[in-house]
């Protein structure tokens, strides 16, 4: 029997036995949408196509299997953009669908038309156009291993009208034939050896471990190592929870935002185990003041970021877990030295603090969101202070708790990503942390959550500033504050406007109540606005082209 292109879809889809999907409809999709009203598979009607890609994303961080969202031609398929290029920096599996004119119509300029193939090309890990019906399941099921093998990232499958229309037998292949696309997953058995030699002799190892550590599912291989070697391990935005932050050995984040005592035990390291993560420059500040005293293992799936910022000493390609478990066998057991006196030394004198001056301080709501919640929630963030706040000061103990654009460090993705985060794990408690200005860019996904009932907070840290570029401006601009006042709605009244629980918060002594009323409602969303003060600034901070042991304190 034969199926059109729309019904060969769903039935690709039921093979892939996707859970969700969120999308938004329109003319040149139609028919696929016409298809799913007979499907079982459950699809969740976004109020933006960029909030239908994050919340795919999101879904995909906090439940480890690909995100799918769907959206129509022209400015349906453009609105996805933003949410690709958010998946693509950060490595996370997802299947876009894409409707397109008809194929005769390509070239055109006709109604709605837009080369979503030619503008996704440097935000996708591959995409395709499907011109032959007949070619559509074998590309699904392509998309679907691309997108979850090797480096995980986004696919965009671009499908015209007519190809969603015309009709041929459905075939769904057992396996994918991709033609020189074959990852590399052992390590080689030299540099491996290599590997262990190198931390046998270290006298001065850190571990720095990145969101390949948590796309491999490699969280429990790297406590191995570091507990057996009693190596210090310090993670990167995207690593947050890849190990326990409440572990003796761990030394939080590093970086810009990071720790004090993380950047200087990097910096005085003697061997830099970099455990998939691709030294991007908010970790590394000044590439040739990073880990200068250093030998560098560099462990990654992806051959193209080995060497690509900072000189390699030895390279080990291949998927982290398996590569860890192959070291495991290799490294002898270590012991305390001087080294790990040094490090508790910094971690006592360089703590993470803020002050307290009567006003509600974004510190004091975090640390309380985490104490509310045990350490148990899955918190996504909005971009800007908030998210380094967030970062800063929640302990996050497991891997796929903290959800964040890290590369491409987007406004607006926490409201969605936190939809779909709460979609793909239903009975935990999902907080998204968010700054005034950002949750403005998606604030429509209110109405997604409350239609579907989704039990998410939003802690919105206001202070009536795009709160980041405020604090660039300054320290850096000379205190010159253009255009970064931001004050917005009444973000109570906007909740209940969409049907969702709201608060206002302006007094430390109530910032505990609000929150723990906020969890007791379980059918809709809950906003808290958290009335912070204004002039409060990230720190530490290493200033734009300085070293990452030159911090700035504030």
């Amino acid at each position: 029997m034969k199926l059109s292109g729309a019904q060969i879809l769903v039935k690709c889809l039921e093979e892939e036995k996707v859970e969700a999907i969120f999308g938004y409809p329109g003319g040149a999709v139609l028919d696929i949408y016409d298809a799913l009203y007979d499907s079982p598979l459950k699809h969740y009607l976004v109020r933006h196509e960029q909030g239908a890609a994050h919340a795919a994303d999101g879904y995909a961080r906090a439940t480890g299997r690909p995100g799918v969202c769907i959206a129509t031609s022209g400015p349906g398929a453009t609105n996805l953009v933003t949410g690709l290029a958010t998946a693509y920096m950060d490595s996370i599996p997802l299947v876009a669908f894409t409707g397109q004119v008809a194929t005769h119509l390509l070239g055109r300029d006709s109604f709605q038309e837009a080369d979503i193939y030619g503008i996704t090309l440097p935000i996708t890990k591959h995409n395709f156009l499907v011109k032959d019906v007949k070619d559509l399941a074998r590309v699904i099921k392509e998309a679907f291993h691309l997108a979850t093998t090797g480096r995980p990232g986004p696919v965009l499958i671009d499908i015209p009208k007519d190809v969603s229309q015309k009709k041929a037998k459905f075939d769904y292949p057992e396996v994918p034939r991709l033609r020189g696309y074959r990852p590399v997953l052992d390590g080689h058995p030299e540099k491996i050896s290599e590997a262990a030699a190198a931390i046998a002799e270290a006298r001065r190892p850190v571990i720095y471990a990145g969101g390949g550590v948590i796309s491999s599912g490699a969280s429990e291989e790297l406590r191995q190592l570091a507990e057996l070697c009693v190596i210090p391990v310090t993670t990167t935005l995207m690593g947050k929870g890849a190990f326990p932050e409440n572990h003796p050995l761990s030394l939080g984040m590093l970086g810009m935002h990071g720790t004090k005592y993380a950047n200087y035990a990097v910096s005085e390291c003697d061997l830099l185990i970099a455990i998939g993560a691709r030294f991007d420059d908010r970790v590394t500040g000044r590439i040739d003041a990073f880990a200068p005293k250093a030998r560098i293992i560099h462990i990654d799936i992806d051959p193209a970021e080995i060497g690509k910022n900072v000189r390699v000493d030895i390279p080990i390609v291949g998927d982290v877990k398996r590569v860890l478990q192959q070291l495991l066998k290799r490294v002898q057991a270590g012991m305390e030295t001087e080294w790990h006196a040094k490090i508790r030394e910094w971690k006592e004198k360089y703590p993470l603090k803020y002050e307290q001056n009567g006003k509600i301080k974004p510190q004091f709501v975090v640390e309380q969101i985490y104490e509310v919640t045990k350490g148990e929630a899955i918190i996504t963030t909005e971009v800007g202070q908030n998210q380094m706040w967030a970062a800063q000061f929640y302990t996050f103990t497991k891997p796929r708790t903290f959800i964040s654009s890290g590369g491409l460090g987007t406004m607006g993705y926490g409201l969605p990503a936190a939809i779909g985060a709460q979609i793909g794990r239903p009975g935990e408690t999902v907080f998204d942390i968010a700054g005034d200005g950002s949750i403005q860019m998606n604030i429509q996904e209110l109405a997604t959550a409350v239609a579907y009932k989704l039990p998410i907070k939003v802690a919105i840290l206001n202070n009536n500033y795009l709160g980041m570029v405020r604090q660039w401006q300054e320290i850096f601009y000379n205190g010159r504050l253009a255009y970064t006042d931001i004050s917005g709605p009444d973000f109570v009244k906007l909740a209940e406007a969409y049907g969702a629980v709201g608060m206002r918060v302006t007094e430390p002594k109530d910032v505990r109540r609000a929150l723990e009323e906020a969890m007791q409602v379980k059918d809709r969303p809950v906003l808290i606005d958290f009335i912070i003060d204004r002039e409060e600034n990230v720190f530490p901070m290493v200033p734009p082209g300085g070293a990452i042991n030159e911090m700035l304190e504030g």
